[in-house]
């Protein structure tokens, strides 16, 4: 299955935000799922994550969180609101603004909504997952928990991924722990030997065996929550 593929502008309150947005051929329904990007932005690794998403069956959104903007400063805010004001922050806003316009996408099945995150992203995808109940899965890569931690409670569904040894490690370890306390349907697994952003192929980080095997679970979890059949 080959995506097509466009580089795309939504609105967020009054800034404006791009995109890239992949689907699969064919009328649908299809499920959507928005790529939220680590700190590098949206570069051709997470649009190539698009891509193999909309190959499964989905029509992808990577949304480029720093657009018009400077990243340092960015970086500077987004890391302010992750730890001061986890769950309602100008990014969350942004996170639901690019789920409305995904939605409203030919042939997307608004019933069957996910998004997946890489560190600073999986990190918002957490918090977000918390005050949207739109989200039906998500599947946060080497993240850190919302303050406070209890808010995951009203989590929908998680596949999270966390490398054997990194300052993320601990936070998936407690997100288990609550997300089986509270009843969450969940997967999270940590890889022995892996460093953070071992799914990103383009780094020295990059662990084959880590990225592979998580991405089968994703693949499978979500194919389990919001019906796009999974193809590895």
């Amino acid at each position: 299955m080959v995506p097509v593929t466009q580089m795309t502008t939504l609105q967020s309150g009054s800034r404006q935000l791009e995109g890239y947005l992949a689907r699969p051929e064919g009328e649908g329904p299809f499920p959507g799922m928005v790529v939220i990007h680590e700190a590098y932005g949206l570069n051709e690794n997470m649009k190539d994550i698009a891509r193999r998403f909309a190959e499964q069956g989905y029509v992808a959104l990577a949304v480029d969180l720093f657009a018009g903007r400077n990243r340092a400063i960015c970086m500077f805010r987004f890391m302010g609101g992750l730890l001061l004001n986890s769950l309602n922050n100008g990014t969350i806003a942004d996170l639901k603004a690019s789920l409305t316009f995904l939605s409203e996408q030919p042939g997307v099945d608004e019933a069957r909504l996910g998004a997946v995150g890489y560190c600073m992203g999986g990190s918002f995808a957490i918090a977000w997952a918390c005050t949207d109940d739109r989200l039906k899965a998500i599947a946060p890569y080497y993240a850190m928990n919302p303050r406070p931690l209890e808010a995951v409670a009203r989590l929908c569904p998680v596949v999270g991924s966390y490398p054997g040894s990194d300052f993320t490690t601990p936070n998936g370890q407690k997100l288990d722990i609550e997300l089986e306390r509270n009843k969450v349907p969940h997967d999270i697994k940590i890889y022995p030997g892996a460093k953070h952003s071992f799914f990103n192929d383009t780094t020295r980080s990059y662990n084959e065996a880590a990225a592979q095997d998580s991405w089968e679970r994703v693949l499978a979890f979500f194919g389990e929550h919001i019906g796009a059949k999974a193809e590895v």
